[in-house]
């Protein structure tokens, strides 16, 4: 059962990478922004892989997960190349997008798990899981959207230490870079609460954002960890002190180095 289990995701696997190889230019090249979501989707699933050993996952969620983590970010491709933007508030729901792109193309048909991964992908975006999930759905849905923030926390890193991000900003939905955060989002991020991302006017909140998440929005202690142990929420800290002299950085931060440290 486990060898099986193995072989169908290395042929998941091959089908993703099929799948993605179509979007190469004619020197056989990624846009570069389809490239950052490709070596995001192999973070995602080295996060899931984490996660499913700290928390001791049997072999059938281990392997449901992994599948899930892989095909999360499936529809962002299309998504960049038909809307040329990320944000789904301008184009699509790429969740959605992902989850009818994998159903269409059958690549789960067979596959006993089949609806709870799909469904992982489905709600990895949303501000809440939904009510009702079975045992497998909640630990794939869990697990991705734990992995997708470990994997987004890096991503943010990559971008501001590497790329002309006050020039292209692109990957930060080209929001304002010199403005104070929404008193909104800092007062949702300070009750726990998920925040609405209708609420973000700038940079500073699209970094907030992801503090409130160390707070409250990590599901597993192993994700926990690992997000303490990678330094990102004093990159946060410092980052966000040379985007704006808000008092709320050190308030927030403060209580998610609290958290982390439970």
């Amino acid at each position: 059962m486990v060898r099986k289990m193995a072989d169908r995701l290395q042929l998941l696997r091959d089908r993703y990478r099929e799948y993605v190889d179509t979007f190469r230019t004619e020197d056989g090249k990624l846009p570069p922004m389809m490239q950052l979501k490709l070596t995001h989707t192999a973070g995602v699933v080295h996060a899931a892989r984490l996660i499913a050993k700290g928390e001791n996952f049997d072999a059938r969620t281990s392997v449901a997960s992994e599948a899930a983590a892989l095909l999360h970010d499936t529809g962002r491709y299309e998504q960049l190349k038909r809307y040329n933007t990320f944000k789904d508030s301008d184009s699509v729901d790429h969740a959605v997008f992902s989850h009818d792109i994998v159903r269409e193309k059958g690549w789960l048909d067979g596959w006993e798990d089949k609806e709870a991964i799909l469904l992982a992908v489905l709600v990895h975006n949303r501000r809440e899981i939904p009510a009702g999930m079975d045992a497998l759905s909640l630990a794939c849905s869990r697990t991705v959207r734990d992995a997708d923030k470990l994997d987004i926390f890096r991503v943010l890193e990559d971008q501001v230490e590497h790329c002309d991000w006050r020039n292209d900003s692109r990957a930060f939905w080209n929001l304002k870079t010199d403005a104070p955060p929404n008193p909104a989002v800092c007062e949702a991020i300070r009750n726990s609460r998920p925040v609405d991302y209708g609420s973000i006017t700038c940079l500073a909140d699209f970094v907030l954002i992801q503090v409130g998440w160390m707070i409250s929005g990590l599901e597993y202690a192993t994700s926990r960890g690992i997000c303490a142990d990678r330094g990102h929420l004093e990159f946060r800290r410092r980052f966000l002190h040379g985007l704006t002299d808000s008092p709320a950085v050190d308030e927030l931060c403060d209580f998610a180095a609290r958290v982390l440290a439970e």
